[in-house]
């Protein structure tokens, strides 16, 4: 085992000093004694953030109070940041909103297309989805009786009910969120397309990790959340696109007065704003805001394609590792075994997944678990290294092989997991 430890270490330590993205680590504040590999679910803290709300604080709100919302911009923030996140999906200038949260976005999303579709009364959505996609479909059809909700696992299944021609729209997450799976993401929509239907993406695992060009790629709309691989902190606010064929045509299902043509005309009657601007739909929240704004800074120097090639070297780099480190049948792969055909995180199946991922983090690995029996790795390439990685492996071979996750305390489940 020694010996190959110590070639796994000189694996790692040259595929470190060949990585392109090494640089971008000291921008992040990761504890040193922790391996941080949550950041599909909150990425880590850049220290620039503090200073950027401190300001926002004591100079803005601070000094010029109410004065801010002209004088500091604060009006105009949900399209400036949104700009910041266009290149990275491949959406243009003034397409992108950040507003609301990724629930509230997908509702109005899915709502838009249904609107381009007047004559078509179904919305597909995928059965194994997470759940706030499956949950904001649920309640749009409440709302709606003109539309039902129709489920789908498979492509057999996607296509049979695309045959039906009454799919006015079909709501998909490109990665999973358990297994980590990719959908080609244009083929898919072309596919989809093919059938008078509208698409709209869910990229909340797929947004800072992985290469997308939704105009390109002639999707309908999408959303994501920012406080994954963006880094935007907890509670960041999400992002809407809706391709500029479409947006002038809808209106949205929550109407805002931030999204009003004259917001401070004060209408009774609501009159969308044109543009993305529309689908904002209450006062944005500016501290948070603020903190993304900072946190974007850093992706205007990053090459997407640099970190979609790192990504898979670091999830590759642990299948590697856990294969040749831990006992022989002690966890399963639960995602794609092609780098190609999946996100920047990794799944894999260990009937007591809840206590191995506790024992893990009393070690300063930090992962997640999802139900009923996974381990959940994510492999964020701004701040992750290959040793890193290699370490992770090899606390999760001594968790696995001396059977620490067996103790009373990394069995006692916590409200968040």
């Amino acid at each position: 085992m020694q010996n190959d430890t110590a070639a796994l270490h000189q694996r790692a330590t040259r595929l470190d000093q060949n990585d392109a993205l090494a640089g971008y680590r000291e921008g992040f504040a990761v504890p040193d004694q922790l391996i941080y590999l949550d950041g599909n679910s909150l990425g880590a803290f850049q220290p620039d953030i503090a200073s950027r709300v401190a300001d926002t604080l004591t100079n803005q709100w601070g000094q010029q109070l109410i004065g801010g919302w002209n004088d500091a911009g604060w009006f105009d923030a949900p399209l400036r940041v949104g700009d910041l996140i266009a290149p990275l999906i491949g959406a243009g200038a003034g397409e992108v909103a950040v507003c609301d949260s990724t629930s509230i976005n997908l509702f109005k999303a899915v709502d838009a297309m249904c609107q381009t579709q007047p004559d078509r009364t179904r919305i597909l959505s995928q059965g194994d989805n997470f759940a706030t996609d499956n949950y904001m479909v649920q309640a749009l059809a409440r709302l709606n009786p003109a539309l039902d909700v129709a489920y789908f696992v498979t492509d057999d299944e996607l296509e049979h009910a695309l045959a039906t021609g009454d799919v006015a729209c079909v709501l998909l997450s490109q990665v999973d969120y358990r297994s980590a799976a990719k959908r080609d993401l244009p083929a898919t929509t072309a596919r989809i397309q093919a059938h008078g239907a509208r698409v709209v993406w869910d990229l909340s695992h797929s947004t800072g990790a992985v290469e997308l060009d939704l105009r390109g790629s002639n999707a309908d709309a999408a959303v994501g959340c920012t406080y994954k691989y963006l880094n935007g902190g907890p509670g960041a606010p999400a992002y809407i696109w809706i391709h500029p064929t479409w947006i002038d045509q809808v209106s949205p299902a929550l109407p805002g007065w931030m999204g009003n043509a004259q917001p401070f005309d004060f209408q009774r009657d609501y009159q969308p704003h044109a543009g993305i601007r529309r689908m904002i739909c209450g006062t944005p929240s500016i501290l948070s805001l603020h903190a993304l704004d900072a946190a974007m800074r850093v992706w205007a120097s990053v090459d997407m394609v640099a970190v979609q090639r790192k990504s898979q070297s670091l999830s590759q780099w642990f299948i590697e590792c856990v294969q040749a480190l831990c006992p022989a049948d002690s966890v399963s792969l639960r995602s794609p075994h092609t780098p190609e055909q999946r996100g920047s995180h990794l799944a894999f199946a260990h009937p007591n997944a809840y206590a191995v991922v506790q024992a893990l983090i009393a070690r300063g690995v930090i992962g997640d678990f999802r139900a009923p029996d996974l381990i959940r790795v994510g492999f964020a390439p701004l701040y992750l290294s290959h040793l890193d990685v290699l370490r992770a492996a090899m606390a999760l071979a001594d968790v696995l092989e001396t059977g620490e996750w067996d103790q009373p305390k990394f069995h006692a489940k916590a409200r968040v997991t």
